[in-house]
Order: structure tokens, then sequence, then C-alpha cells
């Protein structure tokens, strides 16, 4: 069932406690049928990346998606990534109360528009619109961590 799919591992400070499946064909999931993101059957839906919470930061930033978190992680930007919005849950508002500001990197679509607003809603965060037709790592592919440090900069 997972073949060929990229191993997604949330890692906390006790180890991973969960996977996520990403597919890696070169097609359309939506249009495919395909699920673009397959978690274990049974297994709940966590934040990803949550060793980021413990960051000496005064801000971290929120994504829908776990390689879109990873990516503003490794371009030095604290972030957790929310597996798609419909799996947020009311405690992951707890994780962000330390932080100053939170920052909702939401695609550069209506969906990433609506992911922004929520956050603001339910995180007090700072909705992050990314040019149209762009995410996380379509940007810093484009323009590297510089491209999406000025994000938070405007």
């Amino acid at each position: 069932m997972f073949t060929g799919r990229l191993a997604i591992p949330y890692v906390t400070p006790s180890g991973v406690v969960n996977f996520s499946f990403r597919c890696l064909k070169a097609h359309d999931c939506k249009e495919s049928g395909c699920p673009k993101y397959l978690p274990p059957e049974g297994m709940e839906r966590n934040l990803y990346n949550v060793l980021d919470l413990k960051a000496d930061s005064p801000f971290i930033c929120v994504t829908e998606g776990e390689l879109d978190a990873l990516t503003l992680s490794l371009a030095g930007l604290p972030a957790v990534g929310v597996p798609g919005v419909k799996n947020w849950k009311k405690h992951f508002s707890r994780c962000l109360e330390d932080f100053e500001v939170v920052y909702a990197f939401g695609d550069g679509d209506s969906a990433g528009g609506k992911f922004g607003s929520f956050l603001a809603k339910e995180a007090k965060a700072r909705p992050v619109r990314l040019p149209a037709g762009e995410d996380c790592n379509s940007l810093y592919v484009k323009g590297g961590a510089d491209a999406l440090r000025r994000l938070l900069q405007d």
C-alpha cells in the first residue's frame, strides 16, 4: 500500500510517533483518484515537526502540510505542519500559545486563503499569503530561503 511513496516520520522528543506517506507519481492525484497523502490506518493525525515548538524564537509558522513545514524549518523559520486543515484539533492552539506571533502560511490559492483565515480565528495567527500558484517548496526552489524570509517582512 505504501510502496512508491515518500515516508514522512513524525518525530517528537520521545521518538517517532506517526508516519504519513506521500505519493511520488508524476500525476495530478485528485484527477487520478489517488490520495496524495496516506496515513497508516487507525493512526490519529498529529502536528508535524513538533520539535520546532522548542525553538528559541518569538514566532512559529504553521503550514498546511508536512513538506512546507520542513522547508520553512530548513530555511531557518521554525514551523509546524497541519496534515490538512480538516485535521486541525482544538488543542493544537494551546501548543502555539507561548509564541508572540503565529504565522499561517497558506498556499497561493483559494484553499490557502481559507487556511490563513481559519488559523487567524483558531490560533490568532497572522496569515501569510504566498504568490498565486506557489507554496513554500516552490518559492524556495525559485528564490531560496531569502524568498521565504521576505514574506515575513511584508
